[in-house]
């Protein structure tokens, strides 16, 4: 009976007219050449609709090329501002007056461009500043320009509260893991106490000495675990210390009835795997494994280091029955793995060749 669970884990940078940093000048102008090339056929199309005739090749010519020179020179304009003075929106009142000049000086040097181009595709004679074009030009770029900058503001602020509320939602799951974690260690402590006072309570009169030595290893083993900083993971030699706690309060309980062995590769010492993983799935072990083997009983606790850690609980016990249900111990093993290694772990309940619960986790730092 196997469980195998694997799991794997973009930004855009936001791109808008008041913000080119992130965009190559390449693209960004045969994106806004074309874009004004659909602009001028569409004034053509308004302007022939509007006169009632359509106004020829020329005109249309005329149009297309009137708004590619503009879009080119405006958008360059900024382009070149920003780059130059390295300003952002969040300069405030200082990026949007220079949005605004270099939007106008964009403006002013596509009238004289075009001009220009009409001039020489069109043998005209060409005459230097055309002011009745800039006044009405100016106003236009006052309020495109605006309209572009409300939207883009309104973008960025919207991104920026998105931003927060995906922050805010990775801090709560973060809260919630950390909660149920706690749980979890708080459902462990008390179970295992429970069983402890039991054997402690049944030693009392048959060996009091066993019993004092058992409640001292309890006192022990409680003392360390409130001590620590409740980290949801530990090394891998403070996991063992808690083992062998554990063990000991155990040792006083089954005497020689039970070989208890601990073989843990010594390179893993300082790597970190979850707190109280490997004691619930030992306390279970000896609680259903091999509770009726009168002799000759096995335990052992096995920790090997590959591209992973492996942790392996092996004994000599009944077998797992191939219907197995999740008790406590189990059961928390699953919940914990899952809450700090979400699908990136693999759990194995093995009988054959030799029994045991296999646990194989990635490495973590912290």
């Amino acid at each position: 009976m196997n469980r195998i669970d694997n799991c794997d884990n973009d930004q855009h940078p936001e791109k808008s007219l008041n913000n080119f940093k992130h965009i190559s000048w390449l693209r960004l102008n045969l994106f806004n050449l074309a874009a004004g090339l659909g602009i001028g056929i569409m004034l053509s199309l308004l302007i022939s609709a509007f006169k009632g005739q359509w106004i020829g090749m020329r005109g249309l010519i005329s149009q297309a090329l009137f708004s590619m020179v503009i879009a080119f020179c405006i958008v360059n304009s900024i382009f070149v501002s920003q780059r130059t003075l390295k300003l952002s929106p969040e300069k405030g009142w200082l990026s949007l007056i220079v949005y605004y000049l270099s939007s106008i000086i964009g403006m002013l040097v596509a009238i004289e461009m075009i001009y220009l181009i009409k001039a020489l595709v069109f043998n005209q004679e060409y005459h230097f500043f055309h002011l009745e074009d800039a006044r009405f030009s100016i106003v236009v770029v006052v309020i495109v320009c605006t309209i572009i900058h409300v939207y883009t503001t309104q973008k960025r602020v919207m991104n920026a509260k998105l931003r927060e509320k995906n922050i805010n939602m990775l801090q709560l799951s973060q809260m919630k893991t950390q909660a149920e974690l706690a749980t979890l260690q708080s459902k462990i402590n008390p179970h295992f106490l429970y069983n402890s006072l039991n054997a402690i309570a049944s030693l009392i009169h048959e060996d009091p000495d066993k019993a004092e030595r058992m409640t001292i290893q309890l006192s022990k083993l409680f003392r360390y675990s409130i001590n620590q900083n409740q980290e949801s993971l530990v090394t891998v030699q403070e996991e063992m210390e808690i083992v062998s706690t554990y063990l000991d309060i155990e040792r006083v309980r089954f005497g020689d009835r039970i070989d208890f062995v601990i073989a843990v590769d010594q390179e893993l010492s300082n790597d970190k795997i979850p707190r109280f993983l490997i004691q619930p799935l030992v306390e279970n072990a000896l609680k259903h494994g091999l509770k009726d083997v009168a002799d000759h009983a096995l335990l052992r606790i096995e920790i090997r280091k590959t591209d992973k850690i492996i942790i392996s609980v092996i004994d000599n016990g009944i077998p797992f029955p191939d219907e197995l249900e999740t008790g406590y111990g189990l059961q928390s093993t699953y919940e914990k793995l899952q809450l700090l290694y979400n699908h990136d772990y693999e759990l194995q309940i093995i009988n054959q060749p030799v029994k045991q619960i296999k646990i194989i986790i990635p490495f973590r730092n912290g």
